[in-house]
């Protein structure tokens, strides 16, 4: 509207009937923390990553133990049927694996050794064990050891007990560390119609049931939890 040479604007808004004045909305939005609530946050995380961290940490050495000790008893196996199956026999017995002698052949013919160790199984092996317990073991019973190319430590013996004719002491990692029997030593059987288990008195062959497996002497029974967890360690 114009008057008196000027124009008078319209006015912007209009208030409602009634109102009397106007409210401004506060348009800030509060996008940050409080130092009280960053600490809250930080101490609550620190508290779950004490509770978890460790555990994580403990089934990824467990499972790394057990990959480890996997490939091995594959390597092994893989082994035992190339020896058999050279010599056309139909058991291990039958084609010639049965002596200590032969023990020495089939290592050296069917693996990549790296060492040898005559007759101390040090340094082919760590010097001395531990027991879950931390109880120490001393040291190995002397025989011939070797290391292969993956690192593991092998020191196989012939001893016959029913169809079993073959322990296969094996650290999975040499001499590396924890040196812990079930953790990254054990004694796999080897029977005479090539399959590889723990051993049990009065088992007579391969493969063992769960109950023959449970009833495994200490120093057997690692392995066979492992067999018996499908290939886990659970202990």
């Amino acid at each position: 509207m114009s008057g008196g040479g000027g124009t008078l604007k319209a006015p912007a808004f209009t208030l409602a009937e009634g109102a009397t004045h106007v409210v401004m909305l506060n348009s800030q939005r509060r996008f940050g923390f409080t130092l009280a609530e960053v600490l809250v946050t930080l101490g609550i995380i620190g508290v779950v990553s004490a509770m978890t961290v460790p555990s994580l940490i403990q089934n990824y050495q467990r499972q790394s133990y057990v990959t480890q000790l996997h490939k091995f008893y594959n390597e092994l196996s893989q082994a035992l049927v190339r020896y058999q199956n050279d010599r056309n026999a139909v058991n291990l017995t039958e084609a010639g694996l049965s002596s200590n002698a032969a023990l020495k052949t089939f290592m050296n013919n069917y693996f990549k050794v790296v060492q040898s160790c005559d007759t101390a199984s040090s340094p082919c092996f760590a010097a001395s064990y531990r027991r879950l317990d931390g109880v120490g073991m001393g040291e190995l019973n002397s025989a011939e050891s070797y290391v292969i190319a993956s690192g593991a430590a092998i020191r196989p013996l012939y001893s016959k007990d029913n169809q079993k004719i073959v322990n296969f002491l094996v650290d999975i990692n040499g001499q590396k560390g924890p040196n812990i029997w079930g953790r990254d030593i054990f004694v796999i059987g080897a029977y005479n119609n090539g399959l590889l288990d723990s051993w049990a008195e009065d088992v007579v062959s391969a493969p063992l049931t769960k109950e023959e497996r449970e009833a495994a002497p200490d120093t057997w029974k690692a392995f066979a939890d492992i067999l018996n967890d499908n290939w886990e360690m659970t202990y």
